[in-house]
């Protein structure tokens, strides 16, 4: 059975969008009350950034499913599929534990699992896509500067 590319852009976008609401539960009582009491470090961005950046990151993560999904080239995607997956739910853990539980140092602990699920994930879209690889790229970056900011908040308080 062969599924158009309309319904696979479709759950393609639907997906990250699920992860990133189901953490954005988790976070949104800890933004108005704990996370604003915190120090900050000197690097850490204005609070309305976040919203755009996770917003375009998921974009971005949505349009590389997709373009991995409807390769035509018969290049097995198990592995992709599986790292996405990974990603996606320690992407959503991150925030459960960091805003939920109110634990950075747990937080940062799952991060490193959830750096080295997305460089999984980049490494095999790129053998299935080059521009699927490409659109990660952000991702990975962010989470990295994350991880900084993860780790100045939970050294500061």
């Amino acid at each position: 059975m062969k599924i158009n590319n309309t319904f696979k852009l479709i759950v393609s976008l639907i997906i990250p969008q699920l992860a990133g609401g189901l953490g954005s539960y988790f976070t949104i009582g800890s933004v108005n009350d704990w996370y604003p009491v915190l120090i900050k470090p000197d690097l850490n961005p204005p609070a309305w950034i976040f919203g755009p950046v996770w917003t375009t990151l998921f974009l971005l993560m949505s349009y590389s499913l997709y373009l991995v999904w409807r390769d035509e080239s018969g290049k097995s995607k198990r592995m992709a599929y599986w790292a996405f997956g990974i990603q996606m739910v320690l992407n959503t853990l991150w925030s459960i534990i960091f805003f939920g539980l109110r634990s950075p140092g747990e937080a940062l602990f799952e991060m490193i699992f959830l750096w080295l699920a997305i460089l999984a994930t980049i490494i095999a879209f790129a053998k299935i896509s080059r521009p699927a690889m490409w659109l990660l790229l952000p991702y990975i970056l962010w989470v990295s500067f994350a991880g900084y900011l993860n780790y100045a908040l939970w050294i500061l308080n």
